[in-house]
């Protein structure tokens, strides 16, 4: 009897208990991260309260969920994701440590097969749960590696492509989430497929964003005993629109792309830097048309909570992995560039009664930042485990007069394939290009396998927003050189390959 008590007691202690004895409830998270959605596809950026905060001119998009949140809301306006890579930056997200130590150092596909979370790393959602919270991931994952595990066909890969990039994670693998609903990385919008938490393949056939949010309003609302209704919640839910493709209503909704199609070029891609001629622009009312649906999707999340009666206790946060170019800067990458169009992403965050709705202009979280700053945020700032790079800035969200100071820099990290195997597969990486963002300034430094610099970006981002003059260094010699002190200490911190090897040591100081 005195056993069953204990267990009892030590099951309820995370949602009832502080070591003072006071009774708590820890908040509920609910975390909506589409893929590929940059900063400026937020409506919000066209109207009052929002659009004089920031220096750039908001796309013509129609998010009215997402507006209507960011009134209620924190919104970063310098949010940056390090590595605008989908894989690295959940690696990130989820285990608080940049590229170098997080284990997922490129994207995950079958032919890098040392790119992705180990089991034995504690992430953000071991975290959650060994303290007492149902924990529950919906949608693409993108951080573990393609293996021949297929549930449905054992001995091999869950697709055929080569190289595959889809993948089946198993349960040794999901690192606390005991509601699975999830996949690899998997592109057909209108014929996505996850697998539960028994490894049954579900072909829904329905626009991916839509079906993850009915999913999600499901496990919030508990309708099928999704969850232990017993214990707060940790939900993510990552959406892969606005991801492409975008090229056709095989990609989007077609009452959500009726609202851009018969607007000209000039009045959908409207950043000054936007090179109109190039073909990519034909699928700019496709992006635009998932953008809309994706604000859609998360409204169906936000009307769940409120129907729970959850409001109160919930923290919302709807960001994005990495952004996208659309054709800014004459270039095809939509990502993994230290363009604002590809790192710097949305933040909003709504916790009632904690967090003062406002636009902070000054906090560049960056994404390792993000898992302690959402312990610290459930009163969990002690559980952060030490292997964790990032910082705790629940105190900034919290408090806008706190005396935390603000994070006013942040890194930009690129890594390509290094060596290769005899059989082709990837068996390391090379650091190709590091770099540093600030309030004030861009500067980005590039190596080719010989460790030799190939190319310089340096932009004044205040003067010229759309990062269209790439600054001489000798024009701007003190701030440069002050940039490099900054990047020095930054990679110094974090023990990136470029401060081990003190790669262009001759411009970087990294002693000082």
């Amino acid at each position: 009897m005195k056993k069953l008590w204990f267990v009892l007691c030590v099951g309820l202690l995370p949602q009832m208990m502080l070591a003072s004895g006071k009774r708590i409830a820890r908040p509920n998270i609910v975390y909506v991260f589409p893929d590929q959605f940059r900063n400026s596809a937020m409506g919000i950026w066209r109207e009052e309260g929002f659009s004089e905060h920031v220096n750039f001119r908001g796309d013509p998009t129609h998010t009215p969920n997402i507006n209507k949140f960011a009134r209620q809301s924190m919104v970063l306006t310098e949010a940056q994701s390090n590595f605008p890579l989908s894989s690295p930056h959940r690696g990130s997200l989820l285990t608080g440590m940049y590229p170098n130590r997080s284990g997922v150092s490129l994207n995950c596909t079958s032919v890098r097969p040392f790119s992705y979370i180990r089991p034995e790393t504690k992430c953000m959602s071991d975290v959650f749960r060994t303290a007492g919270y149902d924990c529950g991931y919906i949608g693409k994952l993108h951080a573990d590696r393609p293996e021949k595990n297929d549930p449905n066909n054992p001995g091999h890969y869950v697709e055929d492509s080569n190289p595959v990039w889809d993948a089946f994670t198993p349960k040794s693998r999901r690192h606390g989430f005991n509601y699975w609903y999830s996949y690899g990385t998997f592109d057909e919008h209108k014929n996505p497929h996850y697998w539960d938490n028994n490894g049954v393949k579900h072909e829904p056939h329905e626009w991916s964003p839509i079906h993850e949010a009915n999913k999600a309003a499901e496990y919030i609302l508990n309708k099928n005993n999704e969850r232990d209704s017993s214990r707060p919640f940790f939900l993510m839910v990552s959406m892969n629109p606005p991801h492409s493709p975008y090229r056709s209503l095989n990609d989007c909704m077609e009452e959500d792309y009726d609202l851009y199609k018969d607007m000209p070029i000039d009045s959908l891609l409207v950043r000054d830097n936007a090179n109109r001629t190039m073909d990519k622009s034909k699928s700019a009312a496709y992006y635009f048309a998932s953008v809309t649906g994706v604000d859609k999707a998360f409204g169906h999340i936000l009307e769940a909570i409120r129907k729970a009666g959850l409001d109160d206790n919930t923290i919302v946060i709807f960001t994005s992995d990495h952004g996208e170019t659309m054709c800014s800067q004459g270039t095809d990458d939509p990502k993994n560039s230290p363009y604002t169009e590809a790192m710097n992403v949305p933040f909003l965050i709504r916790y009632p009664n904690k967090i003062q709705p406002r636009v902070d202009t000054s906090t560049m979280l960056s994404s390792p930042d993000i898992m302690p700053t959402l312990l610290g945020l459930s009163g969990l700032g002690k559980k952060i485990p030490k292997t964790v790079q990032g910082k705790n800035y629940s105190s900034i969200l919290l408090d806008k007069n706190s005396k935390v100071a603000a994070p006013h820099s942040a890194l930009y990290i690129q890594n390509i394939d290094g060596k290769k195997a005899e059989d082709g597969t990837v068996i390391d990486y090379f650091p190709s290009a590091r770099g540093i963002k600030t309030l004030r300034y861009t500067l980005a430094f590039y190596l080719n396998k010989n460790k030799n610099l190939v190319k310089t970006l340096f932009f004044d981002d205040q003067a010229d927003p759309y990062q269209m003059c790439n600054i001489a260094p000798e024009e701007r010699k003190a701030d440069y050189n002050q940039l490099c002190q900054e990047l020095g200490k930054l990679l110094k911190d974090i023990d990136d390959p470029w401060y081990q090897q003190k790669m262009l040591g001759n411009i970087i100081p990294y002693n000082k």
